[in-house]
């Protein structure tokens, strides 16, 4: 019967301990208190210990959960229910912590008398209760006499109790569980929001300061993108890879730049007073806006690294095996589906694990920010894996290039300044990572232990050392996670690119004057257009061609004098007969000339035909005899 005792105790020990798995470091300090609830007044014994079996941390919360059983005790439907009850929520206090438990009968009698009573009121018999699972096989009364004995010695001189109960999450971080939040390895528990590590004035500040961060960043990356496509045949590969690059780090500082704007609106989950529940962190996928960001900015900061990391394969292919910008661009559409395809997969992944978290901070919604598993898979590792690749094929290209001299002096001078403004943000950021990975234990024990009798759960007792997270950290991870886009702008900066924008704005410009100009200009500009085309097809059929094969300008013809076409001469008019054949060779002389000169027209340069059209407008320079001349000296 004792070794059946022991290993009920044990197992419930167990069992009360799987929830708090995540803080079996930590120790709580106990000491027995006199009972104040109402309901167990008058018991054998007057001290009780917290937290109780059913994992109640003070008599408040216990007080609650016996609500519904009021009815019952009143009206006396068993005489062992209200002893039961009070062995459950509120038992008696025990020497070195030691919980003792009703023995089954109790229970058992207590269930079987108000089951009736209990389905009128609608009140169903806990599943935490069940007498079959919990309680030892016994017949003994509650409390036992050696409890008693204990209890008297701890009523004289209360004595402290250490027992590991690791982190308890309080009623006002309590989240309903069908949305899977977890905080501290506790389920259905959530971080407090606004941060809980830093002052409202402090978050103010860090919030500014991403928020004008992001403004620069978007600005750089986005120049860097609008002057690819001004011109796009400009920037070939090896190089383009910085132009995706550079639009990857443009949507994450767009990102940011909404969190600024939408402070906690999107990271944070709204008070609830009426429930006694405070303002949360938000967890998982069930925020819509906030899943959004999420996918938004993780899925562009992975595909910004691997772009970083094509682009250094760009350039040892370029370096070492020399291949050319063709060749670089047949294996484009496995880059793409690389940098695509890899963040994409993560993305989706951390979906499924409902991995998402708010950042109180920033206003936005990453990874990693309370979950330190997530943390290391997720970000530790692939961006760890990137820097790696990337560095090693670096040093091989630089390497292959210090052979070729001539090749070195400018091609390599850009490749270092760029990688060296890529990486320093970069291993910064991995840098701060790595340090919130190995202090964040810390940092939840002293809060826990600043915020545990505010929040009535147990403190933490012989904590080792304290710590407190520094705000410059935060400031500088996400500094190092905006800037990281801005070396972009060095490498598409120059002299060519001034003028392309030059070019660009003025071109608009113009063609802005030209839709404002009045109609009467328009009209204006039109008809001189249209006049200097007719003056040139005058040109054409005015030239004649003489009996030594040279072109000559002859005068033009009124209008009144010309045939409509198609017409032919009137056969009765005898004077014209005569010369009719005369005509008709002319016709087809003219005709034939100007075809001639059409063709060599089309074949001529554009100085000869700009000189024609000044001798047709009335430019000095006699340009149709220059022309003529020079038709002929070719002829």
């Amino acid at each position: 019967m004792d070794l059946l005792w022991v290993l009920s105790v044990s197992m419930l020990t167990v069992c009360v301990a799987i929830p708090m798995d995540a803080a079996a470091g930590s120790h709580s300090l106990f000491t027995c208190e006199p009972i104040t609830l109402r309901m167990c007044q008058g018991l054998p014994y007057n001290s009780t210990f917290m937290p109780n079996i059913l994992n109640h941390y003070d008599q408040q919360t216990a007080a609650l959960a016996m609500e519904p059983f009021h009815p019952m005790v009143n009206l006396q439907c068993s005489p062992e229910l209200r002893m039961f009850l009070c062995a459950l929520y509120a038992p008696v206090c025990t020497e070195y912590g030691r919980m003792t438990l009703p023995c089954r009968r109790l229970c058992l009698q207590a269930k079987s008398d108000c089951y009736k009573l209990m389905d009128m009121f609608g009140v169903s018999w806990p599943e935490e209760m069940d007498c079959n699972r919990l309680f030892p096989d016994c017949d003994e009364p509650y409390p036992r006499p050696v409890d008693l004995l204990s209890s008297s010695d701890t009523t004289e001189s209360p004595i402290s109790v250490q027992r590991d109960y690791g982190f308890w999450c309080p009623r006002e971080l309590k989240i309903d569980p069908e949305l899977g939040y977890s905080f501290m390895g506790v389920r259905d528990c959530s971080p407090p929001c606004p941060n809980m590590y830093f002052t409202r004035e402090e978050l103010m500040f860090a919030r500014y300061f991403i928020g004008v961060v992001s403004i620069v960043c978007l600005s750089a990356t986005l120049f860097t993108f609008l002057t690819f496509l001004i011109d796009v045949s400009r920037f070939r590969y090896p190089e383009r890879p910085i132009i995706f690059y550079a639009v990857c780090y443009m949507m994450v500082s767009l990102v940011f730049f909404l969190g600024f704007l939408l402070e906690d609106k999107v990271s944070c989950n709204a008070a609830s007073p009426g429930r006694f529940r405070a303002s949360t962190v938000t967890q998982g996928s069930h925020n819509k806006a906030c899943t959004l960001l999420f996918m938004v900015l993780y899925f562009f900061t992975m595909a910004g690294s691997v772009w970083w990391v094509i682009l250094t394969i760009t350039w040892f292919l370029a370096a070492v095996p020399k291949w050319g910008s063709e060749a670089i661009e047949k294996k484009a559409l496995l880059f793409h589906a690389c940098a695509w395809g890899i963040p994409g997969v993560l993305t989706v992944s951390l979906l499924a694990m409902n991995k998402i978290e708010g950042d109180s901070v920033s206003g936005v919604c990453f990874v990693g920010l309370y979950n330190l598993t997530a943390l290391r898979w997720f970000l530790l590792v692939p961006l760890g894996l990137d820097v790696v690749v990337g560095v090693a094929l670096l040093l091989a290209g630089i390497a292959a290039l210090n052979r070729n001299q001539e090749k070195l002096v400018k091609f390599m001078i850009r490749i270092g300044v760029f990688s060296v403004l890529y990486l320093v943000p970069l291993l910064t950021v991995l840098a701060c990572y790595l340090y919130e990975n190995s202090y964040r234990a810390v940092w939840e024990t002293t809060w826990v232990q600043e915020k545990c009798r505010d929040y009535h759960i147990p403190c933490p007792y012989q904590v080792e050392s304290t710590s407190r997270p520094d705000l410059a950290l935060f400031l500088i991870k996400y500094l190092m996670m905006l800037i990281v886009g801005i070396p972009s702008v060095f490498w598409v900066g120059s002299k060519k690119t001034c003028f392309e924008w030059g070019t660009s704005t003025h071109a608009s410009s113009t063609h802005l004057a030209m839709l404002d100009e009045p109609p009467s200009a328009s009209t204006s500009r039109a008809g001189s257009v249209r006049s200097a085309r007719s003056k040139m097809s005058s040109y054409h059929g005015s030239l004649h061609r003489s009996r030594d094969g040279r072109y000559t300008a002859s005068s033009f013809r009124a209008a009144d004098d010309r045939l409509p076409y198609g017409s032919m001469p009137r056969l009765n008019d005898q004077p014209q007969s005569r010369h009719c054949s005369t005509n008709r060779l002319d016709s087809l002389s003219r005709h034939g000339s100007t075809q001639r000169l059409e063709s060599q027209s089309r074949h001529s340069s554009i100085r000869d035909l700009s000189s024609a059209t000044q001798a047709v407008l009335g430019v000095p320079g006699n340009g149709i005899h220059r022309v003529l001349e020079e038709d002929g000296a070719t002829a």
